[in-house]
């Protein structure tokens, strides 16, 4: 199986063409079938000893139900699969079955293709509940699409209104035997990661690459290689992974966005010091694959 990062892998079949037959959709969600994923605010229903999604039949979720806050993901191990979005505010529901958790802190100890279950559902849920409003005239947005769009409910506007996502990149900078990691003030002690920014308009992700290494360490770099992405539901990005190599070692924070950057060896990195990205993040996965490189060579 590919090496998935975390969130990623085309593990739901989609099925975009079921999204527009509302024929479809009305016997699929009441179908035997059916399986739901409840996401509590922004957080998703976990279960077991060793952790896995929790997914409800009908039956289960029915008071929860109403017009508007079902969303078809597609098809999961071959049975339909919607999420269902549940106030947060409410009291947390389902305790005989699990608790709800966040992804953040549990994405890597869930199995790979129900983390992407659970990412695509929080996205689209923490979607509609930021985007109550067509932009251009202000009127009611509806779902539509069976929830993976909306329409303005304004029939002289009627905007289609799409989830939004940011992409973002993210980057390890190396000069063959070190790599360049910065800090950002709020992080734990002595916890460093890759450099990372969102793209700008007009900009090419290439370009974003040098763009944000020099804004924030004033390093230069020369080649960029694509490495992978990953999904990241926390909003809405998805970080858009490079390798860059650097053309300059001299470090000025020149944004303020870091309180420090630092060059360091694939010993520096087996250390103590420093504490390296968290494993769910795609930051992690590029120290770790630049670190295997040197044991290669």
């Amino acid at each position: 199986m590919e090496n998935y990062n975390v969130f990623a892998g085309a593990f739901v079949d989609r099925s975009g063409e079921r999204r527009k037959d509302p024929d479809w959709l009305s016997q699929a969600v009441v179908g035997p079938d059916a399986r739901f994923v409840p996401v509590w605010g922004d957080r998703c229903l976990i279960g077991g000893d060793r952790p896995h999604a929790v997914w409800l039949k009908r039956s289960q979720i029915e008071p929860y139900v109403s017009e508007h806050n079902l969303i078809f993901l597609g098809l999961f191990r071959n049975k339909p699969a919607f999420a269902i979005a549940i106030d947060g505010n409410e009291p947390q529901p389902f305790a005989e079955f699990g608790s709800f958790e966040s992804l953040r802190f549990l994405g890597t100890r869930l199995p790979l293709d129900e983390a992407n279950l659970l990412a695509h559902a929080r996205a689209l849920v923490v979607w509609h509940a930021s985007q109550s409003h067509c932009p251009l005239c202000g009127s009611a947005a509806l779902p539509e699409a069976g929830g993976n769009t909306q329409r303005c409910a304004n029939p002289d506007c009627g905007k289609e209104i799409f989830p939004r996502t940011d992409p973002a990149i993210i980057v390890l900078v190396h000069d063959k035997e070190r790599c360049l990691l910065g800090r950002q003030q709020s992080w734990p002690e002595d916890r460093y990661s890759t450099i990372a920014g969102f793209v700008e308009p007009g900009e090419s992700l290439e370009d974003s690459v040098r763009r944000e290494v020099f804004e924030e360490t004033n390093i230069r770099v020369g080649v960029v290689r694509y490495h992978s992405s990953q999904p990241w539901p926390f909003p809405s990005a998805l970080m858009l992974g490079f390798m860059a190599e650097a053309t300059s070692t001299d470090i000025v924070l020149n944004d303020g966005e870091l309180e420090d950057a630092r060059w360091f060896t694939r010993e520096d990195l087996r250390s103590d010091f420093p504490k390296l990205p968290f494993r769910i993040s795609i930051a992690r996965r590029l120290v770790d694959d630049w670190i295997m490189l040197g044991n290669v060579d």
